[in-house]
């Protein structure tokens, strides 16, 4: 999930978790709404782990804003029983924005998709690294 202000981005993976798709962007504008409308898209995809994207600060060190989405990915965790993890989000959004002025979205359009393909960017990010991880364990065996 990409957690913004308002806007809120949200992707699944396949099965297999080698591939991430956006699936919609949510907008709430209070966080048990938020919380809860989320819940119900994760339970709805039937999913068990949930990968909030975490913006680091460029030299790694976690500001305000990262702290805020650490509370409220916490909350989210209770609310709804799911299982959490965190990846860097840094430069998804100006990746997302850039696969967009590529393929000529803009506008109104560019609005409602660009936390979605965050998201989804986000997403990939995380099971490429969870693949890499898994690989780099089974050559060490």
């Amino acid at each position: 999930m990409d957690l913004g202000d308002v806007r809120t981005g949200v992707a699944v993976s396949d099965p297999d978790e080698k591939m991430a798709f956006g699936v919609c962007t949510v907008t709430e504008y209070t966080e048990d709404r938020l919380i809860a409308r989320l819940c119900e898209i994760a339970r709805q995809k039937q999913t068990t782990k949930v990968v909030f994207g975490l913006p680091v600060n460029m030299d790694g060190s976690k500001g305000f804003r990262a702290r805020k989405i650490e509370d409220f990915a916490e909350k989210f965790a209770s609310a709804g029983g799911f299982e959490i993890a965190f990846s860097d989000e840094r430069c998804s959004t100006m990746l997302a924005h850039t696969i967009l002025n590529d393929t000529g979205v803009h506008g109104k359009k560019r609005k409602q998709v660009v936390d979605t393909l965050s998201a989804e960017i986000i997403l990939q990010s995380y099971l490429d690294r969870a693949a890499a991880e898994k690989q780099r364990a089974a050559s060490d065996k």
